[in-house]
């Protein structure tokens, strides 16, 4: 049957109406992408500058590092002697003995200060210490709060307390029983459930705190 007038007329605008927005939908998606680039490229040029800034402050703090190590390690690192096995069962209390007192400020729940350590367990091993290849690492600082004080820093309860008293400039020997250490929890192989440790503690001057970049709130975006 041949189609009528209006028939072919209306066929035409239905033709002409799918065109339009099969070019519109295109037009809209290469818009689309260009923005998304657009913001891409936003985003590698926020993250290329935030690495910058972020590899600048890592040079700072191994600079820092490697200052006070040279300044401190031939003062610390002898104590590395007083690693050695002791009795388990025989840890009731906790025990502070200074082995060098200092000249500096008293040490209290908020003075500002670093530390360098060596810990070890009863049968005379280092779990964890600052002496690293004949140097020293970082000493414990902004990581753990100390530059706020020990009431605030996230340390076990026997190292805040050990630590109260001593001078700055002083080397301290903490004997601590498992219940102000880890506890029944222990902290990996080393340190088993109620499992009492020492440390030997160096307090010395906050070094200056270098500023850690933060990171663009740009980066966060789409996470």
């Amino acid at each position: 049957m041949a189609t009528t007038k209006n028939q072919r007329w209306g066929i035409l605008v239905i033709l002409i109406v799918t065109v339009i927005g099969t070019i519109g939908s295109f037009a809209v998606m290469i818009l689309g992408t260009q923005n998304q680039a657009a913001e891409d490229a936003k985003r590698q040029k926020v993250l290329a500058d935030y690495q910058a800034k972020y590899k600048d402050y890592q040079a700072k703090v191994e600079a820092q590092g490697t200052e006070l190590s040279a300044k401190y390690y031939d003062t610390f690192s002898p104590y590395a002697s007083r690693v050695g096995e002791f009795d388990r069962d025989g840890v009731k209390a906790l025990v502070s003995e200074d082995l060098v007192v200092g000249d500096g400020a008293e040490i209290n729940g908020e003075t500002k200060f670093a530390a360098y350590y060596i810990g070890w367990n009863p049968k005379a091993k280092v779990f964890d210490q600052s002496i690293d290849n004949n140097k020293l690492k970082p000493p414990l600082y902004d990581a753990v709060g100390l530059n706020m004080g020990l009431d605030k820093a996230s340390l076990i309860e026997g190292w805040k307390e050990g630590m109260k008293g001593m001078r700055i400039g002083g080397v301290r020997e903490i004997t601590i029983p498992s219940d102000k250490a880890y506890g029944e929890r222990g902290q990996g192989d080393d340190i088993p459930a109620n499992t009492p440790i020492k440390f030997v503690v160096m307090a010395i001057e906050a070094p200056a705190s270098i500023a850690q970049p933060e990171v663009p709130a740009e980066l966060y975006q789409g996470l």
